[in-house]
């Protein structure tokens, strides 16, 4: 009875689980008849930044508003617009931001270059840290005065272990 039980729950959960995820499973995104004019909207697609998700081009993102730009995108191109005059028209929308690759120009120069600028101030800080460093390190040997003071501190750490000196490990 307890096992017939068992079964019974096990079956339930199972059909809860496969009816949740057909739930959860929404209907796929919407082609174009014309299969070139789906390549067209994809190559374009993948020229543009999602707004929402921003590491992810329209043509990746599951985001509404990317699915929204890509629906815009497939009515541009079926309106007879070449990639330049969608790219444009999302440009003066969105700004550069919404191009996966923005254009090297003065207002882009920061983008470009930035990374490598960061990149040279941490060399140089690097350097600067390790001079300082190298400087503190005193390479001179010890005087006598401090080689009898190690000695003596050696020593005494010595007969507290019960090691005599010049033994060791």
């Amino acid at each position: 009875m307890f096992v017939m039980m068992r079964y019974i729950a096990v079956l339930v959960l199972l059909g809860l689980m496969i009816g949740g995820a057909t739930v959860a499973a929404g209907e796929a995104a919407p082609m174009a008849a014309d299969p070139e004019l789906e390549k067209k909207v994809n190559e374009i697609a993948a020229e543009l930044r999602c707004l929402v998700c921003q590491n992810q081009t329209i043509a990746d993102s599951h985001a509404e508003l990317a699915i929204d730009l890509k629906n815009q995108v497939r009515e541009m191109v079926r309106q007879g617009k070449t990639r330049d005059d969608v790219v444009d028209y999302m440009v003066q929308r969105y700004g550069d931001f919404v191009r996966y690759r923005p254009p090297v120009k003065p207002t882009t120069y920061l983008l470009w270059v930035g990374p490598f600028l960061l990149l040279a101030g941490g060399l140089i800080i690097l350097t600067v840290n390790l001079r300082k460093r190298k400087d503190l390190v005193s390479e001179s040997p010890l005087s006598e005065e401090e080689h009898k003071k190690l000695e003596s501190i050696l020593h005494s750490e010595n007969k507290t272990s019960g090691i005599k000196a010049g033994e060791g490990n």
